[in-house]
């Protein structure tokens, strides 16, 4: 390689390893920092973005990037990725992504007190002053284009409003379909039983392990709201437990596995470059959705893990396999986008792309956003929203400035639907496995397919390359169809 090639890569290896000490200040704020420390933390993170951008902007990473020459694929690849993260870092002020990083930090905590105490209003000043902010940053990055466009490149690369919004017409009358048609038979059977949270913990941990998550190079810890943090060699997840529902916590664990075996299966000769995370926050979801849905799920999965509930549990309150396969895939009504079956887990989705377009647009201004939301709510779902934590309150993303970051919720499960359909042809017996509690072929045929790939290629790439075929909701929602068309009966 060129010396201006391997120069810029070293230089860039340095940037990467900081943003990851940026990360982890990030993680210990959602899971060990103590309260009293959000100003001082907010300072903190308000430096490291500033020395973050200040390198990401450094000039010397344009002069580079003319003379380097990539002389394979990878080197293309990191070039290319290189360059664009370069583009836009430099339309930002340097100033403004400081500020950023401040209002952030403190708007999370104040969005934790006001989800736990129910008053919106004490979190709507911090709203306002993150969404003027973003709304800054991303005209400074569109220019003439549609801001939201730019937020949402940010997440999902060469992905449109447009292009999302046409994806979402078309799964919305599908899904809803079904949602009626299931809301018409009888309800799946409940757990019933004791769920104490130290055989959570333990029994979550089995299930990390059988997925493949590598506690080596990563760590289980608990969290308001569940996530994944790290890359390579350092890669945290974290779950939560509720004593009454055990599989809040079974599958928010598998769905951050997702998340953090694609980080540790990229291949090691990327770790701290632009090709070491994941290409894009939808092929991300596509990961941690699958592991959770259509593994975890499964009718064959879900038949060995009745039998480690009930030697963990004792008596859960359900009699068989198949009424345990049935309660796990139960469509119930319910407020929470995370604890969504996966019939109505779009529509909350759909619901949170509309309106934050709407608020980054100006449509929408904070100061309705709860009344809209609520109206939403009840159209979509046929019920009133009956407290802020259950509705616009209840997910952590606007705290943190990721206008854009939804709708990859949607493009995950999508993308996940085409790989579940990909990995059926490839490992047509895979169902003899899943009863064991073995996933080790279908998380090897992820790993070789997704995951090693890291950001080699873009995000629809890397799903058309795995499956043969341009992504589409068709999997998806025939899958979806015929799953919970066995469950119920329509």
């Amino acid at each position: 390689m060129t010396t201006a090639y391997n120069d810029l890569l070293d230089f860039v290896r340095e940037t990467e390893a900081l943003s990851q000490v940026a990360g982890r200040l990030g993680w210990d704020q959602e899971t060990m920092m103590p309260d009293g420390a959000i100003d001082q933390r907010a300072e903190e993170q308000g430096a490291m973005a500033g020395v973050l951008h200040a390198r990401r902007i450094d000039p010397r990473i344009g002069g580079w990037l003319e003379q380097a020459v990539a002389e394979d694929d990878v080197a293309a690849a990191q070039l290319r990725q290189i360059g664009r993260s370069f583009d836009r870092a430099a339309r930002v002020p340097a100033q403004l992504a400081t500020a950023i990083a401040r209002e952030t930090s403190r708007a999370h905590r104040t969005w934790a007190q006001a989800r736990a105490e129910e008053d919106v209003a004490a979190f709507l000043p911090a709203l306002a002053r993150v969404l003027a902010l973003k709304r800054e940053e991303a005209q400074a990055i569109a220019g003439d284009a549609d801001p939201y466009d730019a937020m949402l490149d940010d997440y999902e690369p060469d992905a449109t409003a447009a292009q999302v919004s046409a994806m979402f017409g078309a799964m919305r009358p599908r899904l809803v379909a079904l949602r009626d048609a299931v809301r018409a038979r009888p309800a799946a059977p409940v757990l019933k039983g004791d769920f104490p949270e130290a055989a959570q913990m333990a029994l979550s941990r089995e299930l990390a392990l059988a997925f493949g998550y590598d506690l080596g190079r990563g760590r289980i810890d608990k969290a308001v709201h569940p996530f994944s943090s790290g890359s390579g060699l350092d890669v945290r997840i974290t779950t939560r437990t509720n004593p009454v529902d055990p599989f809040n916590c079974f599958y928010s664990t598998i769905h951050e596995v997702g998340h953090a075996c694609y980080e540790q299966n990229i291949d090691r000769a990327y770790l701290l470059t632009p090709l070491g995370g994941g290409v894009s926050m939808g092929v991300h979801e596509s990961q941690s959705r699958i592991y959770e849905n259509q593994l975890g799920r499964s009718r064959a999965f879900t038949g060995w893990l009745f039998g480690r509930m009930r030697d963990t549990f004792g008596d859960i309150g359900i009699a068989s396999e198949e009424d345990f396969f049935a309660c796990v895939n139960g469509v119930t009504d319910g407020y929470i986008r995370t604890e969504a079956d996966e019939v109505q887990y779009n529509l909350h989705v759909l619901l949170r792309f509309d309106l934050e377009r709407a608020l980054v647009s100006g449509d929408l201004t904070v100061d309705d956003l709860e009344a809209a939301w609520n109206d939403r709510f009840a159209a979509d779902f046929g019920f009133a929203v009956d407290r802020p934590s259950h509705g616009v309150l209840q997910d952590v993303h606007w705290s943190e400035g990721l206008f854009g970051y939804f709708p990859t919720y949607a493009l995950g499960n999508v993308y996940a639907g085409c790989l579940h359909a990909a990995l059926r042809n490839a490992v047509p017996d895979l169902d003899a496995d899943l009863a064991r509690g073995d996933t080790g072929r279908a998380t090897a045929w992820l790993r070789d397919n997704v995951q090693r790939h890291g950001g080699l290629y873009q995000p629809r790439e890397v799903i058309a390359r795995a499956t043969g075929a341009a992504p589409s909701e068709g999997p998806l929602l025939d899958y979806l169809d015929a799953k919970f068309g066995a469950i119920y009966g329509v």
